[in-house]
């Protein structure tokens, strides 16, 4: 099968022959028709995982994908040869991910069916960044009449979670930069959403538009203890990139994401997604075959989510 290997970490992605995998007990062997890139798959390539998790070579990177179910392993129960799925590959190790025609993942756990109304890029490019996006805001509990401030809004867990959060009944503040950006995160929802420029003042525009501070910061990028500091007491943080800390006399609830790609998450997303209530913010697509220069956009800066379509 085609697939996008590395030989090594740090390294770079090229696309190669490799092996078709085979469902282990409780796996499900998936055709794959798409993936998409995360920032764990750039993680993955520059070696910053090595301590983390184990790497078997030649690695296949890669967390999402959509596609159909060609076998099953054994005891695997309530998936059949044929059903359309996507998910997240949850693996232990790294190295058999979803930019390759095949993918065998475990049936408990980070996959789904995919509804008709979802697309197979949507479906694709959904399940990593949605999840993050949904469990993040989860730790929040519930966010009628709060305000949010989600910084990193235009990455693909960002673009989401405004979206999400927005339609929970918060009131959201956005970072993103004057132009493009801010154009993209005010069109991700109907409700209005406050943009702050993330090249400037970010303390005083956010104080400008919430001088009580915010209830909950989700925290995708920028400096965490300046996006703490605008938090008022008795708030929440949670971050995707590391652990939060805050003075005890704050009584801040601060917490690291960890998503957890249930079927029950997965399934709640896809219906939001087919039901048009949540749009996946798919900016650019690239073949498997050029999946090496969608590493490349990814690195350079891309709004939203960039597909691999997979012949």
């Amino acid at each position: 099968m085609r697939a996008v290997t590395l030989a090594q970490v740090p390294g770079s992605p090229e696309v190669t022959e490799a092996e078709v995998p085979r469902p282990e007990a409780g796996e499900v062997l998936v055709k794959v028709a798409a993936s998409s890139v995360n920032g764990f798959d750039l993680g993955t390539v520059a070696g910053y995982l090595q301590s983390m998790m184990e790497h078997r070579f030649p690695l296949i990177p890669g967390k999402d994908f959509a596609g159909t179910v060609e076998a099953v392993g054994e005891g695997v129960e309530g998936f059949a040869v044929g059903d359309a799925v996507f998910g997240v590959v949850t693996k232990a190790h790294l190295g058999t991910g979803s930019m390759a025609q095949y993918v065998a993942v475990p049936a408990a756990i980070g996959i789904t069916r995919r509804p008709a109304g979802v697309s197979v890029r949507d479906a694709g490019a959904l399940g990593l960044a949605g999840t993050a996006a949904f469990d993040g805001l989860a730790l929040f509990g519930p966010l009628e009449g709060k305000t949010v401030l989600i910084s990193g809004a235009t990455g693909g867990v960002g673009a989401l979670a405004v979206q999400l959060a927005a339609a929970r009944g918060a009131r959201v503040i956005a970072t993103a930069k004057p132009g493009s950006e801010t154009d993209f995160v005010a069109a991700l929802s109907d409700a209005e959403v406050t943009v702050v420029d993330y090249t400037q003042d970010v303390s005083a525009q956010v104080r400008a538009a919430a001088p009580d501070g915010v209830d909950a910061v989700l925290h995708l990028a920028g400096d965490l203890g300046e996006l703490t500091a605008l938090t008022r007491d008795g708030g929440a943080v949670a971050s995707a990139l590391a652990v939060p800390e805050a003075p005890e006399d704050r009584k801040l609830h601060t917490v690291m994401i960890r998503s957890n790609p249930t079927a029950d998450t997965l399934t709640a997303l896809a219906g939001q997604v087919a039901s048009g209530a949540l749009k996946v913010p798919v900016n650019a697509e690239f073949a498997l075959e050029r999946a090496p220069e969608a590493f490349a956009a990814f690195g350079g800066g891309t709004l939203g989510k960039i597909a691999i379509t997979v012949a």
